[in-house]
């Protein structure tokens, strides 16, 4: 998904990697950290952290529907960068030692706070990912709030893409100076195709998004502003494609892996107990494929069930077949009183722009700050490069895409944020963390299953499986990349002969690993998420409505927080 998640700049990726951006140096020079040391009662504390923390983040503050702050980008020297750390280092040592009365939701609160400015800080200490990982940038670089979503006229939404576009060569030319060569060969293929599709969404899609503006002085000053973004686009995509790309480089070692998800997550598990716990999923579902196939399939191996359940494709293509979905599935959770529905938003479905096709699908939300807009479910076509069998491979069986869709809109990432944006904190509206998200829309898919979605029918039953696969191997592709010396060729290896991926899928996801190290969250949090649910509800299923109205009130906070909150537990723990 795309909605900034818990960053300074938010998540790309389709809800992958939280990226990390700081401020604009012209406009926000005078910002420092926020006395909040001096505050007595916490929600003072809490606004100044706040106040703060905007004016350095401003991408995110726009996609929470901050629209003061239409137009900045990052400020990515050096300087600006150590400015974002020496912030967060400050807002943690404040809050920690807070002594102001506080009451029980505020000290959860105050927590939760200082874990999401460890888990950025994270990032910008203890990583090598603003010299190194192209996707460091391309969240916070993301133009599409100013396309596709409508929170003003179209007119003030071409001034705001303009003051963006303005700023663009400064800032392409802070990423070049910040990026030393040579990059891991699957850097340097997301780098140059996401830094190469800015450059022609700005003179492509975002021209044509404005072309009903009759303004010929402002249409005027977009193709200007426009045409100079993509040629500084265009010449970072060739910087980071000017050396061959290196065969490894990407990994971050077992103990900056574990402090990576201790820090983001709260999970302090030891690494090969994880790595046990999701190979222990793995064969939970291939068993469960294997029962599935030999009555959908009878005779035939699983790889060529799995090609037989992908085949029976939407013959007008997955966004029409995905319109149709949504209703449906809607329907089905009022039928069985699954959750609450808040609001009456819909999620619309379009695809994915050139510029944001790494992944298969995801969903833009509008932030709470927004009031009464659409969110976006984005599929993405098949890369043309790829050979025509690998092409229509990629695009989704109908019943893979029925859990697509469970995943991204109902009752995935859109109603966690219909819930989140409701949320009492304001903390909970704002930072929905990786695992929280991602784990709570894979586990709605095996939920729906298990609620009656497909009456039985075992071509769903693949479609569920085929998607809790792909997260089990990215959940072992993760460790085994990072921590365990796995190549990428082993890493494709693996999605597609123990997960059963398409060719396509297999190559994308196992080059994603490497940039984005925290994409194991989805099986990650979907474990955590199911062992809460069986804990509070005693296995009682006239509970579930209830469970998942209580988790989805927190917002979105480590999910090991959530646990010990609704269990009554003293210290958060990862339990799965």
């Amino acid at each position: 998904m795309t909605r900034k998640l818990t960053s300074f700049g938010g998540a790309a990726l389709a809800g992958a990697l939280l990226i990390l951006a700081g401020c604009n140096a012209s406009d926000n020079s005078s910002v420092t950290a926020p006395a909040t040391s001096t505050a007595t009662r916490w929600s003072a504390f809490r606004d100044a952290f706040l106040a703060g923390y905007f004016p350095l983040s401003p991408t995110f503050a726009v996609y929470q529907g901050k629209h003061e702050y239409d137009g900045q980008l990052p400020d990515w020297s050096p300087e600006g960068i150590e400015k974002q750390a020496a912030f967060l280092e400050k807002a943690i040592k404040d809050a920690k030692a807070f002594d102001g009365d506080m009451s029980d939701a505020e000290k959860f609160e105050r927590d939760y706070l200082v874990r999401v400015a460890e888990g950025q800080l994270f990032f910008l200490r203890d990583t090598d990912f603003a010299q190194k990982n192209p996707a460091f940038y391309v969240g916070a670089l993301d133009p599409n709030v100013y396309i596709a979503r409508h929170y003003a006229d179209p007119a003030t939404r071409m001034k705001a893409f303009i003051q963006y576009a303005e700023k663009i060569p400064a800032a392409a030319a802070q990423i070049k100076a910040n990026l030393k060569l040579p990059l891991p060969a699957t850097f340097v293929k997301f780098g140059t195709a996401g830094f190469g599709g800015f450059a022609e969404y700005y003179t492509g899609d975002a021209k044509a998004a404005f072309a009903a503006v009759k303004d010929p002085a402002l249409q005027k000053q977009f193709d200007e502003a426009a045409a100079k973004a993509a040629a500084a686009m265009r010449d970072l995509a060739a910087y980071v494609g000017s050396q061959p790309g290196t065969a490894d480089g990407y990994a971050l070692g077992a103990d900056k892996f574990a402090k990576l998800i201790l820090t983001n997550e709260a999970v302090d598990t030891p690494l090969d107990e994880l790595e046990q716990i999701g190979e222990a999923d793995l064969k939970r579902n291939q068993d469960a494929l294997r029962a599935a196939c030999a009555a959908y399939a009878a005779g035939a191996t699983i790889a060529d069930c799995m090609k037989r359940m992908n085949a029976d494709k939407p013959a007008d293509g997955p966004v029409a077949e995905a319109r149709r979905q949504l209703p449906q599935l809607r329907a089905f959770l009022i039928e069985k009183d699954l959750v609450s529905i808040p609001g009456t938003e819909q999620a619309e479905v379009e695809e994915s722009p050139p510029y944001n096709r790494q992944n298969s699908a995801y969903i833009d939300i509008p932030g709470p700050y927004e009031k009464g807009l659409p969110s976006v479910y984005y599929i993405s076509p098949p890369d043309p490069a790829w050979d025509k069998a690998t092409q229509d491979a990629f695009v989704p069986g109908r019943k893979d895409l029925l859990f697509t869709s469970v995943h991204e809109v109902w009752p995935g990432h859109f109603l966690n944020f219909l819930h989140s944006n409701r949320a009492e904190s304001i903390f909970g509206k704002l930072f929905v963390g990786y695992a929280f998200a991602e784990g709570w829309a894979h586990y709605t898919e095996e939920m729906m299953w298990e609620a009656g979605l497909g009456d039985g029918d075992p071509e769903t039953h693949i479609g569920q499986l085929s998607n809790a696969l792909l997260r089990d191997c990215r959940f072992l592709s993760a460790i085994g990349l990072h921590t365990k010396g796995m190549t990428v060729a082993e890493s494709e290896k693996m999605f597609k002969e123990q997960c059963f991926q398409d060719e396509g899928n297999a190559r994308q996801q196992a080059a994603r690993g490497t940039y984005d190290p925290l994409y194991l969250n989805y099986t990650l949090g979907k474990l955590m998420i199911r062992k809460l649910r069986d804990d509070w509800t005693k296995g009682d299923r006239s509970k579930w409505k209830a469970f998942h109205d209580e988790f989805l009130s927190y917002g979105g906070p480590p999910i090991p927080m959530v646990r010990a909150a609704m269990m009554k537990e003293s210290a958060p723990r990862a339990i799965f």
